[in-house]
């Protein structure tokens, strides 16, 4: 009997991205729009901004995001080392297990079970059951790379494997919990309740290195990896810089770990913390800047590609974001930037500039690459169609993070001007109401690229509809001398 791929669950991972990638833009819209009419939602309470807003985050991170990596991963790992997924058994729990996670913490987050990370209600459950699922996920990757049939280890399975790793790292030590029976309590609600392990100064700090790290490796490490096959694969040429992908892999996992602290700049963090967290961040530009440069210049001698291929225009155009975000991202540390910019409208438009821009549009370019192989098909049902996703995804990012970018500015120097007598020029509630304009030019931008999912949506149903399931993907053999 020929060998062949397991596919099913990397196509079930693909169909579950654009799924998710609906819900959390959709969440998005919900939350965008309470800051211009607060009681859109009539103030009911599980829909109450305080709630959907860590909603949003983890169903687009998490979710949409983390669908996308299981199914690339998934993907690529078998493709590069011509071997089936170590486990078809351990395959279904990983992505029936990931699924159960995202819908429990959706749960928690609607009806109000959690209440922050001091003093948290069903959360260790939950963080145990993250950590089986990764460790499945994590022998599922690393054995299928163990029994590989090819000699070497493509650059992308590098960035994949440090990915899973890290935040293996981080989910650990990050949710060391105390549970809420040690202080006393036996009842059957205390056996679900945990307070955090650190306290004060030390806390916050362990929470921005995970914070940080979150960005650094579920947000870039691993959509690198997704992009360093990708990109050479849609382009029809082989990676720029073999070289310069393993400078790239090395310097950027290193430099990373030691940034978290430049989210509590001028705050009770040591100033040598501080300062080496503005430190490692600034070097953070050179690697980022040098993945960019290529992933860009694989292009090299098919630029032509650009005007008539809308899959690469996803990729190619996630990168330059990727650059940006980048280089806002080290500048942002500058203690006397972070002073005007922190807390401000700035952060909003530089990690959506970084999500948007770069993660959901890499991993939607990937999706379009990998949906119709999933389903025997060569190209998505419409090319049209991703071509008007494209354009309306870029519009609806650049509205977004330019209203963000100048609300931001406003925002900082509004706070901080002040009168020839030393008080403040503006009240609080005169800056909240200077955020309007901008607000509903964001909105127009969520709704946009919230639109452009659902073109998404449309052509994959047309795709699936048209195509056929593929489960007999023959496996290359290999070729000895």
């Amino acid at each position: 009997m020929e060998a062949t791929y397991n596919y099913k669950v990397v196509r079930q991972f693909a169909i579950m991205t654009v799924v998710w990638g609906i819900v959390g833009m959709l969440v998005g819209v919900i939350i965008a729009s309470q800051l211009i009419w607060p009681d859109i939602t009539m103030q009911l309470p599980w829909l109450s901004y305080g709630r959907l807003r860590p909603l949003h985050t983890n169903a687009v991170i998490f979710a949409f995001g983390g669908s996308g990596l299981f199914a690339a991963s998934l993907y690529i790992v078998q493709r590069t080392c011509h071997v089936r997924l170590l486990s078809d058994g351990l395959a279904a729990f990983v992505f029936w297990g990931w699924q159960l996670i995202i819908l429990c913490a959706a749960v928690s987050f609607v009806f109000g079970v959690t209440s922050g990370k001091e003093y948290a209600e069903l959360e260790w459950p939950i963080d145990l059951l993250i950590a089986v699922v990764w460790i499945a996920y994590a022998i599922l990757y690393f054995g299928t790379i163990v029994k590989r049939k090819t000699p070497h280890i493509y650059v992308a399975n590098w960035f994949f494997g440090a990915y899973i790793i890290a935040i293996t790292l981080l989910h650990v030590v990050n949710n060391i919990e105390l549970p809420w029976m040690l202080g006393g309590s036996t009842s059957l609600v205390g056996m679900f309740k945990s307070y955090s392990a650190y306290a004060g100064v030390q806390d916050a700090m362990v929470q921005w290195w995970y914070g940080h790290n979150a960005v650094g490796f579920f947000l870039t490490v691993s959509f690198l990896g997704m992009m360093y096959y990708f990109v050479p694969k849609q382009a029809g040429r082989p990676i720029f810089s073999y070289r310069l992908s393993i400078v790239h892999f090395w310097s950027l996992n290193f430099i990373y770990m030691w940034a978290g602290p430049h989210h509590l700049l001028n705050t009770a963090l040591p100033d040598w913390a501080q300062g080496l967290g503005m430190a490692f961040s600034l070097m953070l530009l050179a690697p980022s800047w040098g993945g960019m440069m290529n992933g860009i210049m694989t292009l090299s001698g098919a630029w032509h590609k650009l005007r008539t291929d809308p899959i690469l225009k996803f990729l190619i155009t996630s990168l330059s974001f990727y650059g940006m975000s980048t280089f806002e991202g080290p500048m942002m540390s500058v203690k006397t930037v972070n002073a005007l910019s922190h807390y401000s409208e700035w952060g909003i438009a530089h990690v959506h500039s970084g999500a948007m821009g770069w993660v959901a549009m890499v991993t939607i370019g990937s999706m379009y690459y990998l949906i119709p192989r999933m389903f025997g098909r060569e190209e998505m049902y419409s090319t049209r169609l991703i071509n008007v996703h494209f354009w309306w995804s870029t519009i609806g990012v650049v509205l977004y993070i330019a209203a963000m970018w100048v609300a931001g500015v406003a925002q900082g120097l509004m706070w901080r001007a002040t009168n020839a007598d030393g008080t403040l020029t503006y009240s609080f509630a005169q800056t909240v109401n200077a955020m309007y304009p901008f607000y509903t030019i964001r909105l127009v931008g969520g709704i946009m690229f919230l639109l452009g999912m659902l073109l998404m949506a449309y052509n994959v149903w047309k795709t699936v509809s048209i195509g056929r399931v593929v489960n007999d993907a023959a496996i290359p053999q290999a070729v000895h001398a």
